[in-house]
């Protein structure tokens, strides 16, 4: 079955919230690559696999940034840090009102973005990095308060972005602990 260019696929049930009745877009890779919003957005693609896209876009941050962010100086990291998320706002924003979807679940720059911030200040060991991915996911996933209020509450692309940034926070709390417990030397 072929589909127009500019076109998504729906069906139902759609979300993760019982009251939510819209069809669910199920996004191609033919249209998340037609524009670059929809390709940030979608993490490069990670975030069109299937179960977990955000578990996904979360693996290709890491890669990301071992291969190249985690060369960059400080200064430059955090530009790239600031600059990201501020892209994220309106990409995300964008795609999620063309989705008619704010936080579709294959959007997962915010993911990456906050996992990115994670890695930066968490010790550089694969160790470390790898209980950071565990942390990071279980934060971004459970949503405790108050990250889920933000993400109930703030349905535009700031809103995609702030809950991992929150998630990101929690993460970032823990290991600073574990840090200071001398858990990681």
């Amino acid at each position: 079955m072929s589909f127009a260019a500019d076109k998504l696929r729906y069906r139902m049930p759609s979300s993760d919230h019982p009251s939510d009745t819209r069809e669910a877009p199920i996004p191609t890779i033919a249209w998340v690559f037609r524009s670059f919003p929809r390709i940030l957005s979608f993490g490069f693609g990670s975030g069109l696999i299937r179960p977990a896209p955000g578990t996904w876009g979360t693996l290709l941050a890491w890669l990301l940034w071992a291969a190249a962010i985690s060369r960059l100086s400080d200064p430059f990291i955090a530009a790239v840090l600031l600059a990201s998320f501020a892209l994220g706002c309106w990409t995300c924003h964008r795609v999620g009102k063309e989705m008619g979807r704010p936080d579709h679940g294959g959007m997962v720059w915010d993911e990456i973005v906050a996992f990115w911030l994670v890695l930066w200040l968490t010790p550089d060991t694969f160790g470390a990095q790898l209980l950071a991915f565990l942390v990071f996911r279980f934060f971004d996933i459970v949503k405790p308060p108050p990250i889920h209020f933000f993400d109930r509450r703030f349905k535009n692309g700031f809103g995609v972005m702030w809950d991992d940034i929150l998630a990101a926070a929690y993460s970032l709390l823990l290991i600073a602990i574990l840090v200071r417990l001398e858990v990681f030397l």
